[in-house]
């Protein structure tokens, strides 16, 4: 719903003395609150029976090419021993943020991270694919500069690179973007090599630097969180987007057996499983609203990643702002207002919704305060329940479909019985009040009381971390001969 859709202004208006705001009555809040838990509640049933079609998808993806959900090799070969050492440079380009670190692994599962970290704009989103490599070799060439003697820099660093996004592998150097998600949309990059375009940006701009390898933050994530702990052995992103990654036979990835490795190798898959049930929705039809259909068909990939967008911090709040907007035109909400400010689409993060659901007063003076300080709306305390038994129903739906991508790998690897520990990092998990135990909870749902094995935690810096273990686990087998040619 863009501004030009704007409800028209009421006729009554805070701007005047002469009139009380009319707010909605207490039952019509009371059906609204009733509605909107049961449109967005998923029964445990139909958390199994999404698990089950992930297990699915999940293992279509390793057997064959283009697939929705593509389980990309990512040539990161076994585990780490924790005793990796050494001083790595990396650059992680994320859904948000840009950061340069250099990370220094002392082995037995230690690091420290010194790091500069600086927020994409939504411009440098939408620019050619070429100005944002630029914008990234600047600000490693800066970072280098500040850190590094010129006796230092007589050799060019090693630098891993991040890259948050699916990508085709073909070495552990090389990644083809297959698309972009969690916002994104550069010209000139889907179907190219941004290894190489980096590396391209990086000679331009005289970047003392030479390009290691390219990951996923998820695959860094399950390599720091195993490095620190290693019952460790999924990882998972909630946070702008949603991914996991986690370590499968080389025997169970047919599409890679050309490459001639030995069948008891392990390899790191990337799962992409964002874009679980894209398309045609076909296993989470039952679940979806009209809101979550309004925000794929206004996207800048309409159909594509449709698990992200019910689940990831992205769109919970565009989520809620919908079905305020919905209540607005129904005459429900902020009666004798202007609301235009509600109508500009993503005014509501995730991090809004999170203070909803955390305010400590009996009265939710807090919530009060954010809708008078943002949006310049009045509210009474029976709107503002509503608000927050609105914010707990998007949260808890996000937090159990959340669970599904977990449970289908632990099915699908047999780690039901032993147990074992899910490094979850994202701002979701971190700070989304209720996020963990209701993803916990949700596991155990699904999988049942053996659930309890599967331990979630806060997962290492995968992008930092996990870049530098890679880039000690990629040198070490190159140099004992392992796999040259990937």
């Amino acid at each position: 719903m863009s501004e030009s859709e704007a409800t028209p202004m009421s006729l009554f208006s805070r701007q005047s003395n002469c009139f009380d705001t009319p707010h909605a009555k207490n039952d019509i809040l009371h059906k609204k609150t009733k509605h909107f838990k049961e449109i967005f509640s998923v029964s445990d049933d139909q958390l199994r029976e999404i698990t089950e079609k992930f297990v699915e998808v999940l293992r279509d993806g390793l057997q064959h090419e283009d697939r929705t959900v593509p389980m990309l090799p990512t040539f990161v070969f076994g585990w780490p021993t924790g005793k990796e050492k050494g001083d790595y440079l990396a650059l992680d380009l994320g859904g948000t943020n840009l950061r340069v670190c250099i990370v220094k692994l002392m082995g037995d599962g230690k690091f420290e991270i010194t790091q500069s970290k600086v927020r994409l704009s939504d411009e440098q989103k939408r620019e050619d694919g070429s100005k944002l490599f630029d914008f990234c070799a600047k600000c490693v060439k800066e970072f280098v500069e500040k850190h590094f003697s010129k006796e230092q820099l007589k050799e060019p660093l090693s630098l891993g690179f991040t890259f948050s996004y699916p990508v085709v592998q073909k070495a552990i150097d090389h990644g083809e973007l297959i698309r972009w998600t969690k916002g994104f949309g550069n010209a000139n990059t889907e179907g190219h090599d941004c290894a190489a375009m980096l590396s391209e940006s990086l000679k331009r701009h005289n970047v003392p630097v030479k390009l290691s390898s390219i990951i996923n933050d998820t695959t860094g994530t399950l390599i720091a969180s195993n490095y620190v702990e290693p019952t460790t052995k999924i990882a998972c992103i909630f946070g702008t987007g949603c991914n996991a990654a986690y370590m499968d036979h080389i025997s169970e990835i047919p599409k890679i057996n050309h490459l001639k490795l030995p069948d008891d190798e392990d390899m790191a898959i990337n799962c992409e499983y964002g874009a679980f049930d894209s398309y045609d929705h076909k296993y989470m039809r039952a679940v979806r609203t009209k809101y979550d259909d309004y925000i794929d068909q206004h996207s800048n990939k309409p159909g594509e990643q449709a698990y992200e967008k019910l689940t990831a911090g992205l769109y919970l709040g565009e989520i809620f702002r919908l079905v305020l907007c919905d209540l607005v035109d129904e005459g429900v909400l902020f009666l004798g207002q202007q609301t235009y400010k509600i109508e500009k689409p993503f005014s509501f993060d995730t991090a809004f919704l999170s203070l909803i659901e955390t305010d400590p007063t009996e009265e939710l003076l807090t919530v009060m305060g954010l809708f008078k300080y943002f949006f310049g709306l009045e509210t009474e305390i029976e709107e503002r329940q509503f608000f927050r038994d609105l914010s707990c129903a998007i949260g808890t739906r996000s937090a159990r479909l959340s669970a599904c991508g977990i449970s289908a790998i632990v099915k699908k690897m047999g780690y039901l019985h032993e147990g074992c520990t899910v490094g979850c990092d994202g701002s979701l998990y971190s700070k989304y009040p209720h996020f963990a135990d209701r993803l916990h909870d949700a596991i155990v749902a699904v999988l049942g009381p053996d659930g309890k094995k599967i331990r979630t935690r806060q997962a290492e810096d995968g992008s930092g971390a996990g870049s530098a273990v890679i880039a000690a686990m990629t040198k070490a087998r190159k140099e004992a001969g392992k796999y040259k040619h990937v």
